[in-house]
């Protein structure tokens, strides 16, 4: 495991118009390039950093009047387990309170027991369940924990 940077030190930032996107990190929150290579255009995304080195990642997407979506939350696999995801997530609800939405949303699939966790520890409740949404949205089965990944849990918070 890499040497843990000091985390005191750990900038969250709108990433800038000319800055690429940190693929390879938003694609260890969703398999499917297309979708996040839509929604990361459509949304506002936000890397964290420390020492120039990009160690997470978020998107916060408009969806309806006063509602944005928490779309992506990444961490670089090296650097699970420090606290960057939580930081991450309640960087995205004070972002979006400045962004004066009301409603702050996110889903993770049923599988996501650790983000699942994160998110209730936010503040998120739960609010619902699309039933076999991954099944109907992505090409190839995805596990995680052992799980089969088939719904979409869906969390939501009033800002």
């Amino acid at each position: 495991m890499p040497a843990a940077p000091s985390y005191e030190h750990l900038e969250i930032r709108p990433l800038s118009d000319p800055e690429e996107r940190p693929i390879d990190l938003l694609l260890l929150a969703d398999p499917s390039r297309a979708l996040v290579e839509d929604y990361a255009r459509r949304g506002s995304c936000f890397v964290a950093e420390s020492d120039k080195k990009i160690l997470g990642v978020y998107v916060l997407l408009p969806t309806r009047p006063e509602t944005a979506e928490l779309v992506n939350v990444a961490v670089d696999e090296n650097y699970h387990g420090r606290g960057i995801g939580k930081k991450l997530v309640l960087h995205a609800v004070e972002s979006a309170r400045e962004a004066r939405y009301r409603t702050l949303e996110v889903g993770t699939g049923n599988s996501s027991v650790g983000q699942l966790a994160l998110y209730q520890k936010c503040g998120f409740r739960i609010v619902g369940v699309d039933l076999d949404f991954f099944v109907r949205h992505y090409d190839e089965p995805i596990y995680e924990n052992g799980i089969r990944c088939r719904d979409m849990i869906r969390l939501s918070m009033d800002l």
